[in-house]
């Protein structure tokens, strides 16, 4: 069976969403991360 031009698109199409789904995912992890511990580090400051 022979795959179109198309096919490979549609499929580089949908791992290239999947892949930006997932580093959505890790960039909202991340920034809850910096702000975790920038808080921390302020309320350690404060003590």
């Amino acid at each position: 069976m022979a795959v179109g031009p198309r096919a490979v698109e549609s499929e580089e199409v949908r791992a290239l969403r999947k892949r930006v789904a997932e580093l959505e995912r890790a960039n909202e992890i991340l920034k809850t991360s910096a702000a975790f511990f920038a808080q921390a580090e302020l309320d350690r400051r404060l003590k």
